[in-house]
């Protein structure tokens, strides 16, 4: 099997796992904890935290040639958080294992993709950033799936064991793939926050924000209805459809003109979860903001990568990922507070503001690229003549 698909089963099975967790941590938060909307919002948001922190790492160390070590760690830890959470005996040992887990994720992706674009032509590595990102938010939108079916035919413990092995299938599959075709420490890897990722890192970070509400309060919003358990496979399916069939207006449109449609798709999927009045108008609101949501990351990893020097691809697309993490972050304990205090409703439809709020800076970043074009192709003709 060629390495950039070992890479890529690699990452998907680690973010099958993280994702499952999305699936199973707020009931089993509930159930064994008591814990209200607040807490399962910050313990979900946790993993994020650590991922956004350690991707600028993991980016930087794969760019100088060290993916391979990066990743297998990566699994390792992911395996050991799913195990802890299981048998964590309290609130503060299921944080800790939320941080171990969120960090080996961030060294998983954010490791791998260096590899996979080391020997990538500068003009397709936006369209490769965004295939090989489907790896992870495949996993992140199937998990949800996956923990379903599992604890249907075999109970919550089940899953937990199945996000604990799922790291490790990842861990195996690197360590049996070909060496990376650059040698570690002959590249200079540069700063941890390159030019350039602000921001496409702030759009993407905004628009986390409504993923990590959606993440964190749609099964409970639900309450013990059946829609609980397909309100995040819906989401998902809209996801992988037009992350699928979407991506290459990507590269045929642009980054910033694909981010900018992504997210009025979006923010009218999160305000349809806002004011919907029973189920069915809930199923066809999650499956709106996952299709808004599914062309976000190509969009804003296009963006990045135009701005970076090809040495600092990895940090680069790293970096900005984080901020995806910290959107997802700040919105769990936020959103649950907010479903707490005014409730479900409220919680979305501030979710619906935040996404309005990237789509003004997606605008902004259109309009800049179309004058930055028309600026050269004046300069273009000026020459000619």
């Amino acid at each position: 099997m060629a390495p950039t698909r070992r890479l890529w089963l690699a990452v998907l099975s680690g973010y099958l796992a993280l994702g499952a967790t999305l699936q199973e941590l707020p009931p089993f938060l509930s159930a064994k904890f008591h814990v209200g909307p607040a807490m399962i919002g910050l313990v979900v948001g946790a993993a994020f935290a650590a991922a956004a922190a350690g991707r600028p790492f993991a980016g930087r160390w794969g760019d100088a040639g060290r993916s391979r070590a990066v990743v297998v760690v990566g699994g390792l830890l992911a395996a050991v958080a799913g195990v802890g959470t299981l048998f964590a005996p309290d609130i503060a040992v299921l944080l800790l294992c939320r941080l171990v887990m969120g960090a080996g994720e961030a060294a998983l992706f954010s490791g791998a993709l260096p590899w996979v674009l080391a020997d990538t032509p500068p003009d397709q590595r936006g369209r490769v950033a965004g295939w090989f990102g489907l790896s992870m938010w495949g996993g992140l939108t199937l998990g949800p799936v996956l923990a379903a079916a599992v604890a249907g035919a075999a109970g919550s413990t089940a899953v937990w064991w199945t996000v604990a092995a799922l790291p490790l299938l990842s861990a195996v599959l690197v360590v049996t793939a070909q060496k990376p075709t650059f040698v570690a420490g002959t590249k200079n890897p540069g700063p941890l926050l390159p030019p350039g990722v602000t921001l496409p890192g702030s759009i993407i970070g905004l628009a986390a924000y409504g993923y990590g509400t959606l993440a964190a309060l749609l099964v409970l919003s639900l309450g013990h209805s059946a829609g609980r358990v397909v309100a995040l496979p819906v989401f998902a399916c809209a996801f992988l459809v037009v992350r699928g069939f979407g991506s290459p207006l990507v590269d045929g449109h642009g980054g910033a003109a694909v981010a900018r449609v992504t997210l009025v798709v979006q923010a009218a999927g999160l305000a349809l979860l806002a004011a919907a009045p029973d189920l069915a108008v809930t199923l066809v609101g999650a499956a709106i903001t996952g299709a808004g949501l599914g062309l976000i990351y190509p969009a804003t990893a296009a963006m990045t990568l135009h701005r970076a020097r090809t040495e600092s691809g990895g940090a680069a697309v790293g970096a900005m990922t984080s901020f995806w993490d910290i959107g997802i972050l700040i919105a769990g304990p936020v959103g649950g507070s907010i479903a707490a205090g005014i409730g479900y409703h409220a919680a979305f439809a501030t979710a619906a503001v935040v996404t309005v709020v990237a789509l003004v800076l997606a605008v902004r970043a259109s309009r800049a690229v179309s004058s930055a074009a028309s600026a050269a192709g004046a300069g273009a003709a000026a020459v000619s003549r």
